[in-house]
């Protein structure tokens, strides 16, 4: 048996999604650290709404990080054996960077505000837009993109049959609609702020250079699979490196759960709420074991099934 631990980015907020973690040792503590930093309103936010001030890009990222940790330190604290290989679905990345030792939790939170800030600014509000392709291959996806004129890329390579693009507004729309002539069977606008992961997020990415030179990385204590060279980079140079290109580049996840598998990975459990990444492992790699640590009960059951394997 080999665990893998993976961590969601924006998409799988919720309001109230640390209170399955009430009562697990350790977890009042990780949450007052986020209350010091970030600001007791921000706490009340996460945990009575409203939803809408929740899904802000600036508060989504620092209360992902947040319920990522609080996850993970509830898997520690109930039993969870630590992993020998992490990952993040994009800003899921800087979670599994605190998972692993290699930023601590107190440094992430502002570096993480800082990020969302810088990457809502680097494109007006309303032209930028993000979609999701249905089964449709990658090369057709690449040539409908390439076809819409303006800036349309594909961004997250999420599973076998689904892929995500993002640019310019109307060059995303053109792009969409060539992919449904082209076969994909549909093309769904997100409900995003900013073109993510488009090469239009490189002044975002010049920003976070900057901000990531005062911040202290160590070299971290388990492998971490990044998101933009699906390799496991270990000095903390290589690592904002690749930080400050994942801004504006794709987020390769299938290779990187293929990547796991290559490593001898087993069992890859999603750290944090929702059950997002959990649906994407299965679509690439169906005999990979799989669980969702999204409150106390899941990650009980999840220490059990280990035990028993």
């Amino acid at each position: 048996m080999k665990l893998a631990l993976v961590f969601p980015g924006q998409g799988s907020q919720s309001v109230g999604m640390l209170q399955g973690y009430s009562g697990v040792p350790g977890v009042h503590e990780a949450i007052e650290e986020a209350k010091r930093i970030l600001g007791a309103p921000f706490m009340t936010l996460l945990d009575q709404g409203p939803a809408e001030q929740l899904e802000l890009t600036v508060n989504t990222q620092p209360a992902m990080l947040t319920a990522g940790h609080v996850a993970y330190v509830a898997w520690r604290a109930l039993g969870g054996p630590e992993p020998e290989v992490v990952a993040g679905h994009s800003l899921g990345e800087y979670t599994a960077l605190v998972a692993a030792g290699a930023l601590r939790f107190a440094d992430a939170l502002p570096l993480v505000r800082f990020r969302a800030q810088a990457m809502q600014e680097a494109v007006p509000q309303g032209e930028g837009a993000m979609a999701a392709i249905l089964a449709l291959d990658e090369d057709k996806v690449r040539q409908a993109c390439s076809e819409a004129g303006g800036v349309a890329q594909a961004v997250n390579f999420n599973s076998p049959e689904q892929i995500v693009i993002a640019g310019e507004k109307a060059a995303v729309q053109r792009a969409s609609e060539r992919c449904i002539a082209l076969g994909a069977k549909r093309a769904v606008p997100l409900p995003v702020s900013a073109p993510f992961h488009s090469s239009l997020m490189k002044p975002a990415g010049e920003k976070l250079r900057g901000y990531l030179a005062k911040v202290t990385i160590a070299p971290p204590r388990v492998g971490l699979v990044n998101n933009v060279d699906v390799k496991v980079a270990s000095s903390p140079e290589a690592i904002k490196d690749a930080l400050v290109r994942q801004a504006s580049s794709p987020v390769r996840w299938v290779e990187t759960i293929r990547a796991m598998r290559t490593q001898g990975v087993t069992h890859v459990f999603e750290c944090g709420p929702g059950k997002v990444l959990t649906g994407m492992v299965k679509r690439i790699d169906r005999e990979l074991q799989t669980a969702s640590l999204g409150d106390r009960a899941s990650i009980e059951k999840a220490v059990q099934m280990l035990k028993a394997t």
